[in-house]
């Protein structure tokens, strides 16, 4: 693990500004233990928490996601949980976009968010900005099967490469849903998907930002976490959370939801596909393998500031670092003791 350095910040520089806005990252594989920081943090600090979690969106899915208590939630401000229904799709777009409504009304209330989560995808939309794309178009992309069905996916990438070169060479002739969405993108707008997604503007252009990343220093520690905390989804009634979301009906393992780790391997259980402790070992296998790709992820962030989780102190060093890149003197940040 990167050793700790100062704290990194970007964003427009008003450091004689008290009332500039503010935004904390804090960032982490599942499992170590990132919601309970947040807590902890809100427990001082003058903020509302945002999720940055692409399975905590959906209703009914409380323990296998480690949903926020209530009595956390009702104690500290907390944004986009409990937003769609399982059987409903959401987007890195439709995330980017409630996340920074979520952060103006955040700041006009004189507070700062704090974003918190593991799916990283999102945080690199927020920080790298994400390309303002058309929602897709049934009849546009029905008249693209149709010409696909008629004269071949190679003669549709050949329009592609007529109107977008740059996309037709970055997009191979046998990938036809690219190419499809592509092209439906020129139909739709009468611009490139190359040009618009070099159009991408950061949320954080004008804010300060502090990028906080926690993990146990020891990977086998986090493996440990990983398997202790599914075993205690369990005993919590994981498996009953599950049987009521496959005996709805409406939903399958095409779901974005229901491929969530956990739920898609007691979903095999459930479906008759396997035992339910092999779906318990897939599905702490599956967490450990998400945890190895979200710290992957995380490395990639040359911005962030490194903590063990695990530390006694890791609350306090972080309000330390705060204090030090100016959160506490614009924020009228007090230390209460409560974290020693």
């Amino acid at each position: 693990m990167k050793a700790m350095g100062r704290t990194a910040q970007r964003g427009t520089s008003q450091r004689g500004t008290v009332n500039r806005r503010r935004a904390i990252l804090l960032m982490g594989p599942t499992g170590s233990g990132k919601s309970d920081l947040a807590m902890r943090l809100a427990e001082t600090l003058p903020i509302e928490i945002v999720s940055v979690d692409s399975a905590l969106v959906y209703r009914g899915m409380d323990i296998g996601t480690a949903k926020p208590a209530a009595a956390d939630r009702a104690r500290t401000t907390h944004h986009l949980i409990d937003i769609r229904d399982p059987a409903e799709s959401y987007s890195a777009g439709e995330f980017t976009r409630d996340a920074q409504r979520a952060m103006q009304e955040i700041w006009q209330r004189g507070r700062q968010p704090l974003l918190v989560g593991g799916t990283m995808l999102y945080f690199h939309a927020l920080t790298h900005g994400i390309a303002a794309l058309p929602e897709a178009d049934a009849e546009v992309r029905a008249a693209i099967d149709s010409q696909a069905a008629s004269s071949g996916w190679a003669a549709v990438h050949e329009e592609l490469h007529q109107v977008d070169p740059a996309a037709a060479a970055r997009i191979h002739v046998n990938d036809p849903q690219r190419i499809q969405r592509a092209l439906e993108v020129y139909r739709l707008t009468g611009e490139t998907i190359t040009s618009l997604q070099q159009q991408r503007v950061s949320v954080f252009d004008d804010v300060d930002v502090t990028e906080f990343a926690v993990a146990p220093l020891e990977r086998r520690d986090l493996h440990t976490r990983i398997e202790i905390r599914f075993g205690a989804m369990l005993a919590s009634g994981l498996l009953a959370e599950v049987r009521a979301l496959f005996e709805r009906g409406d939903l399958s393992m095409e779901h974005s939801s229901m491929r969530a780790v956990g739920y898609r391997q007691l979903w095999r259980h459930l479906a008759g596909w396997c035992g339910l402790s092999e779906a318990g070992i897939q599905a702490i296998a599956a967490t450990r393998q998400l945890a190895k790709r979200q710290l992957t992820w995380l490395r990639r962030r040359e911005q962030a500031q490194w903590f063990d989780s695990m530390h006694p102190q890791v609350a306090r060093m972080m309000l330390d670092a705060l204090s030090q890149g100016g959160f506490t003197a614009s924020s009228d940040v007090t230390h209460r003791g409560v974290l020693c």
